[in-house]
């Protein structure tokens, strides 16, 4: 007879389980990936740089398509562990291995701001 309560289908336990509120889901941190590159960063690019000044001012590119050895795509993808995501690509041109040309999405000014959280932590 003292069992039959937990058996009930008005069980707040089952309930919880099946329906949690808002303020109990898990936390889920911000996750970047790829190459993070901002307007200051591109300043320093010049016409005419080798490939490893290219390099050591935008790091190690994450994309070198092999078959067409004269371009290098950098890619940023954020993550946020509100399920929002964003994605930018950066490219860089070379000609007998010297600096032609580059473009790519609209860039932040300074590095950081989209890496910090976007809410605070629990």
């Amino acid at each position: 007879m003292l069992l039959a309560g937990c058996a009930s289908k008005n069980n707040p336990l089952t309930n919880l389980r099946e329906n949690p509120p808002n303020w109990l889901t898990p936390f889920r941190i911000d996750i970047g990936q790829g190459n993070y590159i901002t307007e200051s960063m591109v300043g320093q690019l010049k016409k005419g740089m080798s490939r490893e000044q290219v390099r050591g001012t935008l790091g190690t590119p994450l994309l070198i398509d092999p078959f067409r050895n004269d371009r290098w795509d950098y890619v940023f993808k954020l993550k946020r562990g509100d399920g929002r995501q964003d994605r930018r690509r950066f490219f860089v041109q070379f000609r007998d291995d010297a600096l032609e040309s580059w473009g790519g999405d609209p860039l932040p000014r300074e590095g950081g701001e989209e890496l910090l959280p976007s809410r605070p932590a629990r």
